[in-house]
């Protein structure tokens, strides 16, 4: 079931963001991830929409969006991923959105090949201003 976070689930889904972004980054130091935890939860997360993923009373992945339906987080726990959850959570804010757009990093081949297969286009490249490392603007439209 898809429903909008509630303030009790936040440090799971804290959880879920620093462990995925560790394990799905590995060409950047897990101390980035890390050091970005707090500004994450305090800032990011209050302003965007957040929605679970949640099965059993168990949160396995959510999706927070900022304004402008930019997709500030997409987040599987490792143990549930490849199972349609990510899927699940992109149809669901199709949805709700008419435009959604996002930045991944180019080295993340596996999560470039998922919003591709979403239909997201890649519509920029850059350098991302916090990491320095490429990332791509990815687009999706109804």
């Amino acid at each position: 079931m898809i429903k909008e976070l509630s303030a009790d689930q936040i440090d799971r889904i804290m959880d879920i963001w620093l462990q995925t972004n560790i394990k799905a980054h590995d060409f950047l130091p897990e101390e980035y991830w890390v050091n970005n935890y707090e500004v994450v939860k305090n800032t990011y997360i209050p302003a965007s929409k957040t929605y679970v993923y949640e099965e059993n009373h168990e949160i396995k992945g959510f999706i927070s969006i900022l304004p402008n339906g930019f997709i500030g987080a997409l987040f599987i726990d490792s143990s549930y991923q490849r199972q349609g959850i990510g899927e699940s959570l992109i149809r669901y804010c199709k949805s709700l959105y008419d435009k959604l757009s996002l930045a991944v990093y180019a080295e993340n081949e596996q999560a470039v090949a998922f919003y591709k297969k979403n239909n997201f286009t890649i519509e920029a490249e850059g350098q991302n201003e916090d990491s320095g490392s490429l990332e791509y603007l990815m687009l999706w439209t109804k």
